[in-house]
């Protein structure tokens, strides 16, 4: 594990180097404060530190305050001051600063790899924590069979990407898909069967399209993708190439081969308007999905804005 060595006392840094290194640390030095509080705030820096409390430029509790101020530090470092200060108000002064834990100098080395060891304890935990928030943040936007965006998530980020339509003043395209004849699969192979192909299309939508596109389960065999950017003159070639993905070779399954095709709703939202909601923009792309399916499958629909519709509605 890496670990730093802050100490302006040539000797005394590498007498604890030496130490740490058998041990089994990797350790980096710095030989005054700023450099320390630099090298614990970078990419990639140790999470534990000793860092001795009189060292020029920033003292210990100053690389301490600094650390701990660093809201880019994205995990937690581990800092045991070191000093010759016992007094009652000097601990709490370093405490107070930012400091895990303290220890007098000369410090007797079983007493600092034990405390080191206690050190390593917290940030295993720490670790622990951080992965199981990761594990629930990842399951509550993520559909379990494809891993896309589930349908919570599609559409929180379509109302993201609306968001930053308006302040940029660029146009949102939506395409709502779907499986054809996906029934038939399920009806005569099993469900199973019908999760595997859900799979492989998912994994031919994520390849069709940008990083920065999104793709989502909206639910059974619907797809929700949201383009930023594209508008509507770009938006009938954007799905038929999605189109001519999914249908280009059969799914291979351990039940057979399936032959796919998927039809598509598509409209485009420019000039959004904060007050109105998503909701009729995906209704007009599901009817536009449902004239596809009218018309044969296998297909694309494209339908012009919003504002149009409610215009010749009205």
């Amino acid at each position: 594990m890496k670990i730093l060595v802050a100490d302006d006392d040539r000797v005394s840094r590498r007498l604890m180097e030496r130490m740490l290194q058998r041990s089994g640390y990797e350790v980096t030095t710095a030989d005054n404060g700023r450099e320390a509080a630099r090298i614990l705030s970078s990419e990639n820096g140790p999470r534990l530190a000793l860092i001795d409390w009189m060292m020029p430029g920033l003292d210990g509790p100053g690389v301490c305050r600094e650390v701990r101020s660093n809201l880019e530090n994205s995990y937690y470092v581990y800092m045991l001051l070191l000093t010759a200060k016992q007094s009652s108000e000097d601990v709490v002064e370093g405490l107070r600063a930012g400091a895990d834990d303290y220890l007098t100098k000369p410090c007797h080395p079983a007493e600092l790899k034990a405390r080191l060891h206690a050190g390593r304890r917290i940030l295993q935990l720490e670790g622990n924590l951080v992965e199981a928030r990761e594990e629930m943040r990842y399951k509550a936007t993520r559909d379990s069979l494809t891993t896309l965006w589930n349908r919570g998530a599609i559409l929180t980020l379509l109302q993201k990407e609306l968001s930053r339509s308006m302040r940029e003043n660029t146009p949102v395209s939506i395409l709502l898909c779907d499986v054809d004849h996906f029934k038939q699969v399920n009806d005569v192979h099993g469900h199973p069967a019908g999760d595997e192909v859900l799979q492989e299309v998912s994994t031919r939508l994520r390849d069709a399209f940008r990083p920065y596109d999104s793709v989502g389960r909206y639910g059974g065999e619907e797809f929700l993708i949201v383009l930023g950017g594209c508008g509507s003159e770009d938006l009938k070639k954007r799905a038929d190439y999605v189109r001519e993905r999914i249908c280009q070779r059969p799914c291979s399954t351990k039940y057979g081969e399936f032959s796919v095709s998927m039809s598509i709703g598509a409209t485009t939202i420019e000039n959004w308007n904060p007050s109105l909601p998503v909701e009729p923009y995906l209704k007009q792309a599901d009817e536009a999905l449902y004239r596809a399916k009218a018309l044969g499958r296998n297909r694309v629909i494209c339908v012009e804005s919003f504002v149009s519709a409610l215009q010749i509605a009205s």
